[in-house]
């Protein structure tokens, strides 16, 4: 029988005494099982259910997903420790360092004027701190594990630091056209249209960073306005009677421009 008193609120250490609790022996059989590798989809769920909680302006939601993102955090700290690695503590200690040291107009003696000079300073101290000695360094430290359009974006803003852009927006318009070319000349001649295709992609990217919008959550947008006009789409076949399945593209065609109108 486990010792654990229940309370009527718990606190930091009570989640660490959980944690350390459910992977004993005595603990839970899953939680026993589980590696690093068998929970990472876990804790990129947890994180972009954290992140819709946001965007649906909901605290209480907010405030429990950010507890099970907690807890994954908690949940490979323990692993590790386990494993005779890291601790807890040793996680805290580690961001508590990193913001000491990137903080310098707050925790030290360098001023700044404004944000953006904030920014700089950061970006200089982290390439020093990781020993990324060139931009291509800082480049190809950006993690591959990103969505790949907010990847895309990050190495465009990093290439963009040592000149290596557009003057401005147009000169990427004039390139998102050009490999449109290039995307249909491949699928006419039936290969290469995944790499031109990626290549439109990674321009249109560019696009929106000249735009300043973060091209992630445009498309994110891009994708409930799809859904939204495809159910009533729907709605509007059902009221005629009809399944969209036994109508033909024209008339679906024809109720979409309908929907869009409205």
């Amino acid at each position: 029988m486990i010792n654990f008193s229940p309370k009527s609120r718990y606190n930091f250490e009570d989640l660490l005494e959980i944690m350390r609790i459910l992977r004993s022996e005595e603990g839970c059989p899953w939680d026993r099982e589980q590696t690093h590798e068998t929970i990472r989809m876990n804790f990129l769920e947890e994180a972009y259910e954290a992140a819709e909680a946001i965007d649906c302006k909901d605290p209480d939601m907010l405030c429990e997903e950010l507890g099970d993102v907690l807890l994954q955090v908690v949940f490979h700290a323990r692993m590790e420790e386990e494993n005779g690695g890291f601790t807890m503590n040793d996680v805290a200690d580690g961001i508590c360092k990193k913001l000491i040291l990137r903080h310098p107009h707050i925790f030290g003696e360098v001023k700044v004027k404004d944000s953006a000079e904030v920014l700089r300073n950061w970006d200089k101290i982290k390439q020093k701190e990781k020993g990324q000695r060139s931009q291509s360094d800082a480049i190809e430290a950006v993690a591959k594990s990103l969505p790949a359009l907010m990847r895309a974006q990050k190495i465009q803003a990093k290439a963009a630091k040592v000149g290596f852009d557009w003057p401005d927006v147009s000169g990427a318009m004039d390139k998102t056209a050009e490999e449109m070319c290039e995307l249909s000349s491949a699928i006419s001649d039936g290969e290469g249209y995944e790499e031109e295709l990626g290549d439109l992609l990674f321009s249109c990217v560019n696009i929106a960073r000249f735009l300043h919008i973060d091209a992630e959550r445009a498309l994110e947008k891009s994708c409930d306005k799809f859904a939204l006009r495809f159910k009533k789409v729907e709605e509007a076949a059902e009221k005629q009677g009809k399944l969209l399945k036994d109508m033909s593209l024209s008339e679906m065609d024809k109720l979409w421009d309908e929907v869009k109108k409205l």
